[in-house]
């Protein structure tokens, strides 16, 4: 009894964590201005995310979003400048066309210009 309430603890702590994580990510995310972009990477330092996987949980909490959401997922690309693979195909193809009515452009290797499109946040 006593480890099961230990293993419920613990796993009520992670989640919580887990939503304050996303809050946060989320948050940042709001604030990347239309016609601009931002990396996994970039995402997770601004929302005070450490370590190497970070990258990777700022992915997370963008799939934990609800399907109308006015977090503005689509501006957020890999470091590469590329649109990340997606579960549904039909997310890729929304996210660039988000994108590119925002004015975002894509050269031939299908690419966003980061010196060009990325948010540089001030402060």
């Amino acid at each position: 009894m006593v480890q099961q309430r230990r293993t419920t603890q613990a796993h009520e702590t992670a989640v919580e964590l887990g939503d304050k994580r996303n809050d946060r990510v989320w948050t940042v995310v709001r604030s990347i201005p239309h016609g601009r972009v931002a990396t996994y990477g970039q995402i997770a330092a601004l929302a005070g995310i450490v370590g190497r996987s970070g990258a990777r949980q700022v992915g997370y909490a963008l799939a934990a979003l609800q399907f109308h959401t006015d977090v503005p997922w689509h501006r957020v690309i890999n470091r590469r400048g590329e649109l990340s693979p997606r579960a549904n195909p039909d997310a890729m193809e929304s996210q660039r066309m988000l994108l590119e009515e925002e004015g975002v452009g894509f050269d031939h290797r299908q690419r966003i210009d980061l010196e060009c499109y990325r948010w540089q946040p001030v402060g």
